[in-house]
């Protein structure tokens, strides 16, 4: 499912290589699976003889080896690619959110000269009604 999900946002390269993969492992697996234990699903009348060739215990470990090591390879990889992905996308965010954080403090420090501006013309217009009653009592 999470392949599915990511396949949205990898391009057409990073797919093509990710199914090669698959693919890869896949027919590594039928192949382990016929060649190197398929003995081991046949009836005992039919199991080899000694002059029939039968694989090692060595050789079918090897070869399971090599492919949980391709398997993990590749797992490997794509974990190290969400990695670096979420990492990049942690530094977007930080500098965003300090972005964001400038921004507020400006609007705030603006906020801040408007309302000294608008106390000031208040009280400019107060004192000249003060002075304008005066005048008309006067």
């Amino acid at each position: 499912m999470n392949a599915t999900i990511r396949s949205e946002k990898v391009d057409s390269t990073g797919e093509d290589s990710n199914h090669d993969a698959v693919s890869e492992v896949e027919a590594g697996i039928r192949d382990f699976v016929r060649n190197d234990i398929a003995y081991l699903r046949r009836p005992t009348h039919a199991m080899p003889s000694s002059t029939e060739t039968t694989p090692e215990p060595e050789a079918t470990v090897n070869n399971v080896n090599s492919l949980i090591q391709r398997v993990a390879g590749s797992s490997l990889a794509e974990i190290e690619n969400l990695i670096a992905e979420l990492e990049s996308l942690r530094d977007l965010l930080h500098s965003e959110g300090q972005r964001v954080q400038r921004e507020i403090s400006g609007y705030a420090q603006l906020s801040q000269a408007a309302m000294k501006s608008t106390r000031m013309i208040a009280d400019n217009v107060a004192q000249w009604r003060n002075a304008a009653d005066g005048l008309r009592n006067g």
